[in-house]
């Protein structure tokens, strides 16, 4: 089978001039992306301010004067450890008698059997 060539046959003049300097396809390139960021700028200002104009306008409780006693949000974890606070609260140890003849400790762990030697026959 045959090697292809790295170089064309026939180079164009522009891909030619690539090569040798690559500053002629990066520096407009660079120079796009920064226009276009200044480009959008303004799309994105009106974007902010739209969401601020959301955010200042009453809603129609607040303009009654309804919400005078805030309401507060549900939280599951927060009712976790307040539940668990609970409990723990009326929550007694009481000692169990133990049964006659076990130790204060509990029961000591059981001899070892002797190990009986095979006879050699």
């Amino acid at each position: 089978m045959a090697n292809f060539t790295r170089k064309p046959l026939n180079p164009s003049k522009f891909n030619q001039a690539v090569q040798k300097n690559p500053l002629i396809f990066g520096i407009p390139f660079v120079l796009l992306m920064v226009g276009a960021s200044y480009a959008v700028t303004p799309f994105t200002q009106a974007r902010y301010e739209v969401h601020d104009q959301r955010q200042k306008t009453l809603s129609q409780e607040q303009a009654l004067g309804l919400d005078k006693k805030p309401k507060r949000k549900f939280d599951l974890r927060e009712e976790y450890f307040r539940l668990n606070a609970e409990a723990d609260e009326d929550w007694e140890p009481k000692r169990i008698e133990r049964p006659a003849g076990t130790p204060e400790w509990g029961l000591p762990p059981p001899e070892p059997e002797p190990k009986a030697s095979s006879p050699k026959s």
